[in-house]
């Protein structure tokens, strides 16, 4: 199950990078032609609006998958297991509850939307809301293998606080660690 994962991951990498690719030909293009030709792509604008958000919820379910969402771990470092299993437990029933509104809402979105036509391309505005359809059932599925796992006991400790520091979060703790002051700064 984890390899299909991974290969899912991938590929919705890849098109990210094709649609983000898209978008700077897109746009780049667009430029060069209106101020160098007194023309333009019609479409550009509109596709690369559709393809940024497209990216951005293909971005946020790889995100979810590495763990790369950024979180506060003050209060759960500091539990005992039973307690992060806890905590991770309702966070990831939250999680799911909330995909499912996603999940309801981009419905509903997409059918009002299925009818109604985009000014420049006349492509159905339902791809739009589809993005969160997508989201929605991809993120679930994620959700709940990782919510397998915390059920089934296949979490180490290490792995029950499922957040990310920031960068310079883990920059700080580096310093530190290096300067032989483990986990706090000194004046």
């Amino acid at each position: 199950m984890t390899r299909l994962i991974d290969w899912l991951c991938k590929g919705l990498e890849f098109l990210i990078a094709a649609a983000l690719a898209i978008m700077v030909l897109l746009v780049f293009g667009n430029v060069v032609l209106r101020y160098g030709f007194n023309s333009g792509i019609t479409v550009s604008e509109e596709v690369s609006r559709w393809l940024f958000i497209w990216g951005t919820f293909l971005g946020a379910v790889v995100a979810l998958r590495e763990h790369g969402h950024l979180g506060v771990d003050m209060v759960v470092g500091r539990l005992p297991a039973w307690g992060k299993r806890g905590c991770l437990l309702i966070g990831h029933v939250l999680m799911l509850f909330i995909v499912w509104l996603l999940f309801k809402g981009s419905l509903e979105q997409t059918k009002i939307n299925w009818d109604v036509t985009a000014p420049t391309t006349g492509w159905s505005m339902a791809i739009v809301s589809s993005a969160g359809l997508v989201f929605a059932v991809l993120a679930g599925l994620l959700l709940l293998v990782d919510l397998y796992k915390i059920i089934s006991g296949q979490l180490s400790e290490d792995e029950l606080v499922m957040v990310q520091e920031s960068e310079e979060a883990m920059q700080l703790k580096q310093v530190l660690a290096d300067a032989g002051a483990p986990g706090r700064a000194t004046p």
